[in-house]
């Protein structure tokens, strides 16, 4: 049974832990989560946007659909996360582990695309697919 959709929206939730929760749908529209952890979490269509992301740990997190806009995911770990699909044009990715992160279909801006192609390597567990080909990054 899924959780209902919550509303974090500007909240200040420096340091939190929602490691391995159902947050379906839930809302985090421009909160602080600097240094939070949300590893192994159900983040399909969640927002983001505009949230600040610096050092979250989104490890193994399955962020489908999720939108990513305008948030900064400065030092986050997206090792093995499942973006598929989010909306992320002008997201900050700056320092970002992507270790076998999956970004199909993931509208991101070219300059980030550059910047991740810089670090991507591996493949996503789940959808076995390579992250350099998720990004579309040239060899």
């Amino acid at each position: 049974m899924a959780a209902l959709a919550d509303d974090y929206n500007r909240d200040f939730l420096v340091g939190a832990d929602f490691s391995g929760k159902d947050l379906t749908d839930s809302s985090f529209t421009k909160a602080n989560l600097r240094g939070s952890n949300f590893s192994h979490s159900d983040l399909h269509g969640v927002s983001f946007f505009g949230a600040n992301l610096e050092d979250v740990n989104f490890e193994g997190a399955d962020l489908r659909n999720a939108t990513l806009d305008a948030a900064r995911f400065t030092g986050a770990n997206l090792t093995n996360a499942n973006l598929e699909g989010a909306f992320a044009f002008n997201a900050k990715f700056g320092g970002a582990i992507v270790d076998g992160a999956d970004f199909t279909d993931v509208d991101v801006r070219q300059d980030a695309q550059t910047l991740l192609c810089q670090s991507a390597k591996g493949k996503n567990p789940v959808t076995g697919r390579n992250t350099r080909d998720t990004l579309n990054c040239k060899t």
